[in-house]
């Protein structure tokens, strides 16, 4: 968007809201504020190396990998993307706060690699990452719409990537986390799902400004392009969940829950759920893990973002209302 108005550059104004849930996403987003520094990952160690088999350290490695593909497409492409179709300054700025988390999380997996695998393990890992058939076509097939899409498809694709695509991953930890093991490498994973809470609901938010917009003919053609897209993508997400959970047994539970929030993807932008699967249908050890609060570490034994923080709420559902 121009920032130029009458010859002049035009400073940002936040005492002038056009939207109020720029500043209160504005708001949540910066009291949510972490790094991944402050997280003891070492402390897993001994689950790693004592209680996780080779191939379990195998998936967590490949899906972790997988991850960091998803929000480097969200640091370096698609916040770009989205923010080139801002409405106005304060947006704008969300959306740059968004583009930095996302890049955080992305250095966040590279801390987890750091801490658990040796230096060629973690070659590896970027070697599988970048040349997986099923997660490269779902990247691709994003950023595809991020360069050549109108402005709500890119929210649609933002939407669908944050609050579908990346749980394949998330999974795996949230799984370990209900049964009390990778505790630390899950907080880094429930912080990163606390902003992604955020994320999801705000564009999904901006897109349901735009789709009430448009007249009825144009809403039937944008829902039919949408769930096309949803249709694609899940294809190739029971692709991608066979490839890597099919040597653990989770497969089912995987897609069970990613059907779940398939289904949350397409609510955040106003629209009816595609699956019959509901919260009471998905693996509720993982429920129990994909609560957004995290822990509370004490000062002495390990800074976490209890400590460091306070308590922060993703936010509702209701706060979105338009």
């Amino acid at each position: 968007m121009r920032h130029i108005q009458d010859g002049s550059y035009v400073a940002i104004n936040w005492n002038h809201i056009e939207d109020e849930l720029d500043k209160a996403t504005w708001e949540k987003l910066t009291q949510q504020f972490w790094l991944d520094t402050r997280i003891p990952i070492s402390n897993d160690l001994r689950t790693w190396h004592g209680e996780l088999s080779a191939q379990e350290r195998d998936v967590v490695n490949r899906v972790f990998g997988g991850l960091t593909t998803l929000d480097t497409l969200q640091s370096q492409d698609g916040m770009a993307a989205l923010r080139a179709d801002a409405v106005n300054q304060k947006e704008e700025a969300v959306l740059n706060n968004i583009q930095f988390m996302e890049s955080v999380h992305a250095k966040s997996y590279s801390s987890i690699f750091e801490t658990l695998n040796y230096k060629a393990e973690i070659e590896e890992i970027f070697d599988w990452a970048n040349h997986d058939k099923f997660l490269q076509f779902k990247a691709n097939r994003i950023n595809d719409i991020y360069q050549k899409g109108t402005s709500l498809q890119k929210k649609v694709a933002s939407v669908f990537l944050e609050t579908f695509l990346f749980y394949s991953g998330f999974y795996t930890p949230l799984y370990y986390l209900g049964h009390n093991l990778m505790n630390n490498v899950a907080e880094v994973i429930k912080l990163i799902l606390r902003d992604e809470s955020v994320h999801g609901t705000y564009i999904g938010y901006k897109f349901q400004i735009g789709f009430n917009r448009l007249d009825e003919e144009q809403q039937g053609k944008l829902q039919e392009w949408m769930y096309d897209l949803l249709y694609e993508l899940y294809e190739n997400e029971e692709k991608y969940t066979h490839e890597l959970y099919d040597g653990l047994g989770w497969t089912e539970d995987v897609l069970t829950f990613l059907r779940y929030n398939a289904n949350k993807a397409l609510m955040n932008l106003g629209q009816e759920p595609l699956f019959p699967d509901g919260a009471e249908d998905v693996n509720p050890v993982v429920m129990n893990g994909i609560s957004t609060s995290t822990a509370n570490h004490d000062f002495f034994s390990a800074v976490g973002n209890g400590y460091l923080l306070g308590e922060v709420e993703s936010m509702n559902d209701e706060d979105y209302q338009i």
